[in-house]
């Protein structure tokens, strides 16, 4: 039987394979005026949270606030064009990476999404008496 780290890192490597693919193909294909800038900011959050359960599993017991902070964190550098200030504006991976352009809508959608990786984190380990 797997130990119960096992499992989690097992349910959110899945969580994050999939979403990576669902973020990607979103960003590949489509162009609306709800998923794709709501959707996508959504679950990128739900996305960094799988992330960083697969490597600590149980250790970061706030883990939805500590993303979202850090989401909040790269929206503000948005805010202040951290891009151009530390000279890496004109290399457009970087662009894409930070972004560029702050939104307060885009903070309510990283709230959204740390929620629902929390209620589903939530119920997923109540209904299978794994331990977070």
């Amino acid at each position: 039987m797997k130990s119960n780290n096992t499992r989690i890192r097992i349910y959110n490597g899945i969580g994050f394979a999939g979403l990576l693919i669902i973020e990607v193909l979103i960003a590949l294909y489509v162009r609306d005026a709800f998923i794709r800038p709501y959707g996508g900011d959504i679950l990128v959050t739900v996305l960094l949270c799988c992330f960083v359960r697969i490597f600590f599993p149980r250790k970061i017991k706030l883990l939805p606030l500590w993303v979202f902070l850090f989401a909040v964190a790269v929206e503000i550098g948005q805010y202040i064009n951290i891009v151009d200030l530390i000279g890496l504006g004109r290399i457009p991976f970087f662009r894409v990476l930070v972004g560029t352009s702050f939104s307060f809508i885009d903070i309510l959608c990283y709230g959204a999404g740390c929620l629902l990786f929390w209620v589903t984190e939530y119920f997923i380990f109540k209904k299978s008496n794994l331990k977070i």
